[in-house]
């Protein structure tokens, strides 16, 4: 036998038990030399030849009736697995059988015919549903539960039988199936065959929607039903294509529109907002838990947003204006929360949430600053306010920089709308906290407090108001030995500088440096007074101001006695002595002393303002003195002295006797050493009086703001008129705005123009009176 090219050896087999098929021819085999000489073989050459493995010359033929036979054993097969009886053949031989048929390119005529069966026996099915009662029963819920299990069960006997026929036919459709793209596999050949057939059924495919969707509304509505059922069901509709989508969802959503937004409607007026939130928080969930258990995931997204927009998006501000207000005010924590995670998955939810936030906190703000009766407990409550908007922002706001920063205009809104109060309350608050006595806090916790006012106070437009009754409360302390924490003081002066920049606080710290200064100057002094031949009784402390640092104050005139005014001059000797060239200016409203003094209970000594030494020195001479006689005998002013012996006679520790009784110090009244007097402890406090603020203290601080305030304008005009030389007056006004840092009206803006112009700093234009010319 002649050499042939090797080629891959090519081997069939045909599986017998058939009418007399032969088995496979043997193998072709020849040897040849490896060295290619001539014929015989055998011995030592045996080594040097090898297999050669050619193909059949020509495919053996089939019997006539092989095909016939064949497919009448693969049609039994696939009829038995269809009624659900045993298979009489071996599965393994009936695979066999079908890659056969395939080896002898009968696969198209063995899946057409595969195909024709199936149809035959899905045509069938359809019967058993025609002729189900489609009339509506009393009990139509129970009807259609039967039919549903009716179809859910044809639908898996479908599934079930197309899996065991696929895996017979398995050779075809991974060869013939596959190479053929327009040919449907064998599984979704049986799916279309089942949705042409059963599902595509008018009547079949009504009553099959209507079933679940009737299952479903039924467990919307609280009732139990048969999951694992639906989610047949609906696995079903997604495994047929387009019904899922076409038929089913549509209907579904529209249902679901139109039963959310009747119970928007009937919930919105029945319940409170809580419970409402609750109630959708709750709808959400279970819609959520549908689509996990039964619904297919492509239904979330529009399912939920029909949810969300039925139930929260069309009564958002319907929510926010029924039940925000008392969520707030009663601090509902959890109920916020969720207010706020519902409305932040609404578009546009957020948006509306921050307006009504923002609005609540102007209302109640407002309410806080604008009522003069609340003055006294304004600045605690603005704290407590300002805690609260930060609890629920950092609990229930998730920290959103939105609403942290619409929270931060909307305290600036309200805080400036009553000008100059909440500024001067504000200095006058911490005054309280700073003085001595004050054992509410500890150096932590008044730390804290002082953080947290200077967040109050970055809200507030006219800082030169808070900075004028500061720097009077400061002195005040400072001066009559009244600070609780020198270090708490250094710290609130660091805090405002930070906040305000070094000019703001140049005068304080000067205040401190005077204090400092002071104290050196009176150890200088005590060294003095001992080289003295008459040191005196009195142990003299005097604090040197430097005018431009301190609040302004009225000198006042008194009658010292003989041995105060000897110390003044001394120390005035003293003091002109080292620093030539400079005037003392006594300030006596400033002044205390300690007192000793001796009772029938024994001896007590009294912290006093100087006003009150005068007064109660005076005793000293005699028991009793009328209102007129201690007047004239202090030179100290009517309303001052009234204030004094009002402290001593009508206080909680009655030095004096006050005759006739009563609150008010009159004319013509008495007043008698109370030799009686008793008390707790040794050392009692009575100038507590210097540190209250008169009325006539407050209205001058205030006063003395608004002249400061009118050079600052006048300047910034100048200033203004200097650079541009010439300027329109709206230009002009506007330029003011940005550069003065307290809230000025138009008005105010406009006399000190007039009062420039008459000073000649500036002139209008003779042809056009809004514009203004500098004249240098």
């Amino acid at each position: 036998m002649a050499d042939e090219p090797q080629k891959k050896p090519h081997l069939s087999a045909l599986v017998g038990h058939t009418n007399g098929l032969t088995k496979p021819a043997s193998l072709a085999a020849t040897t040849t030399r490896a060295a290619g000489g001539g014929g015989g073989g055998g011995g030592a050459n045996a080594s040097s030849k090898k297999l050669v493995i050619k193909n059949f010359r020509e495919r053996p033929k089939l019997p006539d009736n092989y095909t016939q036979d064949t497919w009448q054993k693969l049609h039994e097969a696939v009829g038995a697995i269809q009624s659900s009886i045993s298979i009489k053949y071996n599965l393994e031989e009936l695979y066999q059988a079908v890659e056969n048929l395939c080896s002898y390119k009968v696969s198209a005529t063995l899946y057409k015919q595969l195909r024709q069966v199936c149809e035959e026996h899905v045509k069938a099915q359809i019967l058993q549903f025609r002729e189900y009662p489609f009339l509506m029963h009393r009990n139509y819920s129970l009807d259609s539960l039967l039919f549903l299990k009716k179809i859910n069960k044809c639908w898996q006997d479908h599934c079930r039988q197309m899996i065991m026929i696929r895996s017979i036919f398995l050779f075809l459709d991974r060869t013939y199936v596959l190479q053929n793209s327009m040919l449907p596999s064998i599984w979704d050949m049986g799916l279309e065959l089942f949705r042409n057939h059963i599902i595509s059924d008018k009547q079949v495919q009504t009553k099959t929607i209507d079933g679940i969707l009737l299952l479903i509304e039924r467990e919307r509505n609280g009732e139990a039903v048969d999951r694992s059922l639906l989610r047949s069901l609906l696995s079903m509709l997604s495994d047929l294509q387009q019904v899922y989508k076409e038929s089913f969802e549509q209907r579904f959503l529209e249902e679901t529109n139109c039963l959310y937004a009747a119970e928007g409607q009937r919930l919105m007026q029945e319940r409170e907002v809580p419970e409402y939130l609750h109630h959708v928080s709750k709808r959400l969930e279970e819609e959520g838990d549908r689509v996990i258990t039964y619904l297919d995931h492509s239904t979330q997204k529009p399912l939920i947003a029909c949810v969300e927009k039925q139930l929260l998006g069309e009564h958002l501000s319907a929510i926010l204006q029924k039940g925000l207000d008392n969520l707030l005010d009663e601090n509902r924590i959890s109920d916020l929360t969720q207010t706020y995670q519902l409305f932040s998955r609404v578009k546009g939810g957020q948006q509306i949430l921050l307006q009504h936030w923002s609005e609540y906190i102007k209302n109640f703000g407002t309410t806080i600053v604008v009522n003069p009766e609340k003055d006294k407990d304004m600045v605690q409550e603005l704290l407590d306010f300002k805690d609260k908007v930060d609890h629920i922002i950092e609990v229930c706001f998730q920290k959103n920089e939105k609403f942290i920063n619409l929270m931060k205009e909307s305290f600036e809104t309200f805080i400036n709308k009553r000008p100059n109060k909440p500024a001067e309350l504000i200095a006058k608050y911490v005054d309280s906290k700073l003085r001595a006595g004050n054992k509410e806090a500890t150096d932590e916790e008044l730390e804290r407090i002082l953080d947290k006012i200077m967040i109050i106070f970055r809200f507030i437009h006219g800082k030169d108001v808070f900075e004028a009754f500061y720097k009077k409360d400061l002195a005040k302390r400072l001066l009559v030995g009244k600070s609780a924490s020198v270090d708490a003081e250094k710290s609130m002066l660091s805090k405002l500088k930070h906040e305000c920049g070094a000019a703001f606080t140049s005068k304080l710290e000067g205040m401190f440096k005077d204090m400092e200064l002071s104290k050196d100057v009176m150890v200088q002094f005590k060294q003095y007074m001992q080289n003295q031949s008459d040191p005196g009784n009195i142990d003299l402390t005097v604090n040197i101001l430097t005018m431009g640092y301190w609040p302004t104050y009225t000198p006042m005139e008194v009658h010292l006695n003989s041995e105060m005014i000897k110390l003044q001059e001394v120390f005035k000797t003293f003091y002109l002595g080292k620093h030539s060239g400079r005037k003392l200016q006594w300030q006596t409203t400033l002044g205390h002393a300690v007192l000793k003094a001796e009772f029938k209970e024994g001896k007590k000594e009294f912290q006093v303002s100087l006003f009150q030494t005068l007064v109660l020195l005076m005793f000293n001479e005699g028991d009793e003195f009328s209102f007129e006689e201690i007047k004239m005998a202090t030179g100290v002013e009517d309303s001052e002295l009234r204030r004094t012996l009002q402290s001593l006679a009508c206080g909680k520790a009655r030095v004096l006797i006050k005759n006739p009784k009563g609150k008010d110090v009159e004319d013509g009244d008495k007043f008698i050493f109370n030799g009686d007097f008793k008390h707790k402890l040794f050392r009692i406090k009575i100038n507590q009086i210097q540190m209250k603020e008169t009325v006539e203290e407050q209205v001058s601080t205030t006063e003395r703001v608004f002249q400061d305030r009118q050079y600052q304008i006048d300047a910034a005009i100048v200033r203004i008129m200097k650079m541009r030389k010439t300027l329109g007056h709206n230009l002009l006004v506007s330029e003011l705005y940005n550069q003065l840092k307290f809230p000025v009206k138009p008005g105010d803006l406009k006399k000190r123009i007039e009062s420039l112009i008459d000073r000649d700093y500036m002139e209008r234009d003779k042809d056009n009176p809004n514009q203004y010319h500098y004249v240098a």
